[in-house]
């Protein structure tokens, strides 16, 4: 993992400067780009003994051994999930003429867009892909796209006839969610060429992206309905090709049985990989709790600027924007500050999209499980785009079915992105920032909203303690609390200090010097 990834080498730099001073719990550390490091591992014991048994390295060293045993064998069978995909469309070049069947009316359609605002988004997808072009966009009415050939008898031969005249053409991308293997099948044998739905596109560019180890499982999973539906159709073909028995050298099996049964098989596996990772990540965020790290997660409609936002509230030089979609497959952090010198992660996650298949977004829910456990969520807008309202829609459904805590919800930031773009732009929400990420405009209140926001969600306080400097109270703040200014006095050997301290630690501060004096900010 490259710079900005999540921090385990922060946490356990954190751990150790805890323990060097023997405090129980972490003192935050300067913001600073979240670098990789080996992920944190209990120490191993040897079977039969209990907590309280006395135990060394070497009488652990079977138990290491047994534990890299299993390691490798977990790595072997991760590879093995991981191995080429048979649906990866390949790196070839690919000269495609986007189609989108524009619905005239019934529930199907929008009303909060155009067919035109859709096919440029269909359009943006194929750009997003490299030695992918788009050779000719065409919008065709249709009365029911969930028929056999998706549009009526005359449109589909005025259309046939339209690819069939786009010079070297070797995909269609038929905008639309999944066609099935049957439509599919039809398609194709008319217009000579594969056929891609939105469904197809999208985990194409998903697994293009996928970087992790995690979110190359999780576009694994995402395949399985795609491969059942490429069997179901393989299978029709064969027994109209042939016929004859199904069953596999006399054992009684079918052969659709077999690949179906593999297939659940290779689907419990990756969820396995899955699990395990997850749980390997909630080990993590507790560790992570335990130095009372705030934690923002950035959200928002893909590429409406969540890393660019991101790169200026923390001043990370090693992010790289990209102007694509979905550019951002794998959850990273990156540590900022607040104006009162709170250190915060602010958390950039997948990007959303108006249609996005809902077996993808099932396959993704392992990542985006980590924004229910935020302190607060920062909602990013586009405002610049056509279809703004449309995708805050998209946004906030994806947010609700994710089963988020309520308040999580309810004091989410809204952030209005790219107003340089709109002159003497003003947001009709009451509540959002106007925000212009690129050019660093409404970034300081939008960090004072965020730092309001925190000290709500977290129970934090920020306070002025009189100390006496040959006590012990400077020291335990600065173990249990983040220091923001000392104020010496020193004609009488004390001390007037500020510091951002939690409930717990608050609570305990008073219990240990019940005569100091504590004045609220």
């Amino acid at each position: 993992m490259g710079p900005g990834r999540l921090s385990w080498s922060l946490l356990l730099r954190c751990r150790r400067a805890a323990a060097a001073l023997g405090a129980p719990r972490c003192r935050p550390l300067p913001a600073r780009p979240l670098s990789a490091a080996a992920p944190l591992r209990a120490p191993l014991r040897p079977p039969g003994t209990g907590s309280g048994a006395p135990w060394n390295g070497a009488a652990g060293a079977g138990g290491d051994e047994e534990e890299e045993e299993e390691e490798e064998d977990d790595e072997a069978a991760l590879e093995e999930l991981l191995a080429p995909s048979p649906l990866a469309l390949g790196p070839g070049a690919q000269r495609v003429a986007v189609v989108h069947p524009a619905v005239k009316w019934g529930p199907q359609k929008s009303p909060l867009t155009t067919a035109e605002l859709q096919i440029a988004e269909a359009v943006a997808l194929v750009d997003t892909l490299q030695n992918w072009t788009v050779l000719d966009k065409i919008i065709i009415p249709t009365k029911n796209p969930n028929k056999k050939f998706v549009f009526g008898k005359g449109n589909f031969q005025v259309l046939t006839e339209k690819i069939k005249k786009l010079p070297h053409v070797t995909a269609v991308f038929l905008n639309m969610e999944r066609i099935s293997s049957l439509t599919k099948k039809e398609l194709e044998g008319a217009w000579g060429v594969p056929v891609y739905d939105r469904y197809t596109v999208v985990l194409h560019i998903f697994r293009c992206n996928a970087r992790t180890k995690e979110a190359k499982l999780q576009v694994a999973l995402a395949e399985i309905p795609l491969l059942r539906s490429n069997l179901k159709n393989e299978m029709s073909q064969r027994d109209q090709q042939r016929g004859g028995s199904r069953y596999i050298m006399g054992s009684g099996e079918r052969f659709l049985e077999i690949q179906n049964r593999v297939l659940k098989e290779r689907e419990f596996k990756i969820r396995n990989a899955l699990e395990k990772l997850r749980r390997k990540r909630a080990l993590l965020r507790t560790q992570r709790r335990k130095c009372e790290f705030p934690v923002v997660s950035v959200m928002g409609y893909t590429n409406c600027g969540k890393t660019t936002l991101i790169k200026a509230l923390t001043g990370e030089a090693g992010l790289q924007p990209k102007d694509q979609l979905f550019a951002t497959l794998d959850i990273t952090a990156h540590a900022g500050y607040l104006p009162s010198h709170m250190p915060v992660i602010y958390v950039d996650t997948i990007g959303f999209l108006t249609d996005l298949p809902h077996n993808l977004v099932e396959s993704f829910s392992a990542t985006l499980e980590e924004v229910a456990y935020s302190d607060l969520i920062v909602h990013v807008r586009d405002v610049t785009h056509p279809e703004t309202i449309l995708q805050k829609a998209t946004v906030l459904s994806v947010l609700r079915n994710l089963n988020l805590p309520s308040h999580l919800l309810d004091s989410m930031v809204e952030v209005h992105n790219k107003v340089d773009l709109i002159e003497r732009y003003k947001p009709t929400e009451e509540s959002a920032l106007a925000v212009s990420a690129l050019h660093g405009h409404g970034l300081e209140e939008l960090k004072q909203e965020i730092e309001k926001k925190i000290l709500t969600a977290t129970g934090k306080k920020i306070l002025t303690v009189n100390i006496n400097l040959e006590g012990p109270q400077l020291s335990w703040l600065y173990k249990e609390a983040t220091v923001q200014e000392v104020e010496v006095m020193p004609e009488d050997g004390t001390a007037r200090v500020k510091v951002i301290i939690g409930s717990s630690a608050f609570g305990r501060y008073k219990n240990l010097f019940p005569n100091s004096e504590i004045f609220m900010s």
